[in-house]
């Protein structure tokens, strides 16, 4: 089950793949498998069936939950990646400094991941459906495989401290009160942001762009936010945080 140091090499390529696959969905067209209807309208059809509440009430019940979802995926990856740096956010191998208990890693242990998940729980609302089930499908277990991965690599080259934070912190359900106390770390904000232009494209599109209804729009906005950050990524300056730990 664990993740390979391939697979965190290629991480963005594989994630990539799988959300364009998703929005492809080529079995629809294939197979005739589903229909090209995107989630965000098939929740709201659900929800607005005989007996339940009205479509003009159910569809921005649906958007306000995607943006809700989308939002929180923004602040955890921004958060994550000022305590963490911009240099072992964006790595290709995987490296294991001093233990990192900061911030949001006082709270979890894979902020980051968490953060990715819930922007593609966001992104597939504009998926297919059955687009939709196989990308976050796919992606819940490549992410499950990449953290048990880290978490392996990690616990061998740190030993006992870093077991020790394993025992102290949840793996993907924050602590509402941590356990480990702050060492006053100072956070990288800008750049943090700077690196996270595609969860807040994400956040932007769902927020804004989908009062629109046009769902070409909004398939463009994310593939824009997502070249933007690739390029923007590629320009950040190589800063050294205090303490790292690779995610």
């Amino acid at each position: 089950m664990r993740g390979t140091a391939i697979e965190f090499r290629l991480r963005v390529v594989f994630m990539a793949a799988a959300i364009t696959l998703g929005f492809w969905a080529p079995w629809i067209e294939a197979w005739g498998m589903g229909r090209r209807i995107p989630l965000l309208v098939w929740l709201a059809l659900k929800l607005s069936r005989p007996g339940g509440m009205q479509f003009g009430t159910a569809i921005p019940l649906v958007i306000g939950t995607g943006a809700l979802m989308a939002a929180l995926g923004a602040a955890l990856r921004i958060w994550g990646t000022a305590y963490l740096g911009t240099v072992k956010v964006n790595h290709m191998e995987r490296k294991a400094g001093t233990v990192m208990a900061e911030g949001p890693y006082r709270y979890l242990r894979n902020p980051l991941y968490l953060g990715s998940w819930c922007m593609f729980a966001a992104m597939a609302l504009l998926m297919p459906v059955s687009g939709a089930v196989f990308a976050i499908a796919v992606l819940t277990v490549f992410l499950l495989r990449l953290i048990l991965g880290e978490e392996a690599f990690l616990a061998s080259q740190l030993g006992e401290p870093y077991r020790a934070y394993l025992r102290a912190v949840p793996r993907l359900f924050p602590r509402l009160r941590p356990s480990l106390p702050s060492a006053g770390a100072r956070p990288h904000w800008l750049l943090a942001v700077l690196a996270e232009i595609n969860p807040i494209g994400v956040f932007v599109t769902l927020a804004f762009l989908s009062w629109s209804y046009d769902n070409l729009l909004m398939i463009k906005a994310i593939i824009v936010s997502f070249g933007v950050s690739l390029v923007v990524r590629a320009l950040l300056p190589g800063e050294r945080p205090a303490a790292s730990l690779a995610e």
